[in-house]
């Protein structure tokens, strides 16, 4: 890991996602968007460019990346897909490859995912099987793809049945994050970026989750001097864990604390509900609060976690729907095997595992939204 860097004035710290010949460089920093054209001509060398982005970042930042990938020799062209998890479609998905042949993209033309995770996995599965396989690169403009979602190859898109069942690993040459596209984000995106940072230091980092129960409210307000360090040490947890499982065989699966519940809640809001880190938020509670009735972490584990949670303005219980749809939900969870679903529990903050569960185990009949809570959401969202 590089640190400190200094480059045009601006911090740059650099990471390295260890995959042998598919090793690639994080690079973060800030105001940096301008440089990234010469990067990506380093990694993907072409004639072509062809950024997938929405309306908003594309008017934001989409000149900027247009006008630097031009000055690295690059003929560029730009498509905007509807905002939102449900363009994470086969649907959109056929309309970029169909983009893609009328550009005269071929196998060398990199795919340059702008935008939060849902362009991330969008862009990257049409890089994927465009061709079979084109360079991808991934420049992420929210927390949660900044942390996790641009990080470690995962792409894909969603089906009615529920939500990333067809996709693939498939790793990009370069992950370009410039935090001053944080700026421009919506209060309430921030904070379900967070949820994200948050996971990886509950399964991972003791000190690293103290670190943001001491700087929470500064996270939020997007304090420069606790942000990078921030965004860095959750970077270097998902790289260290990818880098030591590629294609989730074990230890990567630890990562997918809080997203059997969270994508089981995303499915029933048919997306439009909660924010993806919203629902990772209470499904990772829905883990502490198991894994202490299971005698796996100690009292007060689960407690701990809601009290972070909720200084990142987070909901902490599970919308009103019926338990039986829950189930339903679970039972399609890609994560499935022999009926039941590797769920990963606390061992305590810092430390977690595995274990086999059937849907019906996760939970407790009778489970409904507390008032509170859903009174805690709608405030939230009045604030966004």
């Amino acid at each position: 890991m590089k640190r400190d860097e200094r480059r045009t004035g601006r911090v740059v710290r650099s990471l390295t996602v260890a995959l042998g010949e598919r090793s690639y460089p994080i690079q973060l920093g800030v105001e940096t968007l301008a440089d990234v054209g010469t990067a990506i001509r380093d990694c993907a060398p072409s004639s072509r460019a062809f950024v997938v982005t929405v309306a908003n970042v594309s008017r934001r930042y989409g000149g900027i990346l247009q006008r630097s990938l031009r000055a690295a020799g690059y003929r560029v062209a730009r498509v905007v897909v509807p905002d939102g998890d449900a363009s994470k479609s086969p649907r959109q998905l056929e309309k970029l490859w169909g983009e893609l042949i009328r550009f005269g993209a071929d196998r060398s033309t990199p795919v340059v995912a702008l935008g939060g995770g849902m362009i991330g996995d969008l862009a990257g599965f049409a890089a994927a099987s465009y061709l079979r396989g084109v360079p991808f690169i991934q420049i992420p403009t929210t927390v949660l793809a900044m942390v996790d979602a641009s990080i470690g190859g995962k792409v894909a898109v969603n089906l009615p049945q529920g939500k990333n069942l067809v996709g693939a690993f498939y790793q990009p040459r370069l992950v370009w994050i410039d935090t001053a596209t944080l700026r421009s984000l919506p209060a309430r995106q921030r904070a379900a970026g967070f949820a994200e940072v948050i996971k990886a230091a509950a399964i991972w980092d003791e000190a690293f989750f103290a670190r943001l129960e001491q700087d929470a409210e500064g996270l939020l307000e997007l304090d420069p001097e606790r942000l990078i360090p921030t965004l860095e040490r959750a970077c270097a947890i998902k790289a260290e864990v990818v880098s030591r499982d590629e294609r989730e065989a074990g230890l990567r699966q630890l990562l997918n604390f809080g997203h059997t519940l969270g994508h089981a809640i995303e499915k029933l809001g048919r997306y439009r509900g909660l924010l993806h880190g919203e629902a990772v938020a209470i499904g990772m509670l829905v883990a502490a609060r198991k894994s202490e009735r299971l005698g796996l972490s100690p009292a007060g584990t689960a407690e701990r976690l809601r009290s972070l949670v909720l200084r990142f303005g987070l909901p902490s219980e599970l919308p009103n729907h019926p338990r039986s749809a829950y189930l339903d939900a679970l039972r399609v969870d890609k994560k499935m095997a022999d009926s039941k679903i590797r769920f990963v529990v606390l061992r305590g903050i810092g430390r977690a595992e595995t274990v086999p569960l059937a849907p019906r185990e996760l939970l407790p009949a009778g489970r409904r939204q507390s008032k509170s809570s859903a009174v805690r959401v709608e405030r939230r969202r009045g604030r966004a």
